[in-house]
């Protein structure tokens, strides 16, 4: 099923309501500060409520060490720099 846009699967409750479902996907949010992907709620041998779910991945950005610098882009370097960046020996590279 689909709660707010969240996959969700529930095995071995039967009487889960909507509105909890809500709960526990606020719970995860406000525990983990990220927003959930998908929800898997599932009742364990002692009567409580296993919950796994998965976060949305995150984008990132790649640093690289260039001339001594950590640098995402070299969009905002001046000429020098980027002749620099340009002349440098790349090692590793075949």
């Amino acid at each position: 099923m689909v709660v707010n846009g969240i996959d969700v699967t529930v095995n071995g409750l039967n009487d889960v309501s909507e509105q909890e479902i809500v709960n526990y996907i606020d719970y995860v949010q406000t525990q983990t500060k990220e927003k959930v992907n998908s929800l898997k709620l599932s009742a364990t041998k002692d009567g409580q409520v296993d919950i796994r779910y998965e976060l949305q991945p995150q984008k990132f950005e790649r640093i690289r060490r260039i001339t001594g610098y950590l640098v995402g882009t070299i969009d905002r370097w001046n000429d020098a720099k980027r002749a620099e960046e340009h002349d440098r020996v790349k090692h590793g590279l075949h």
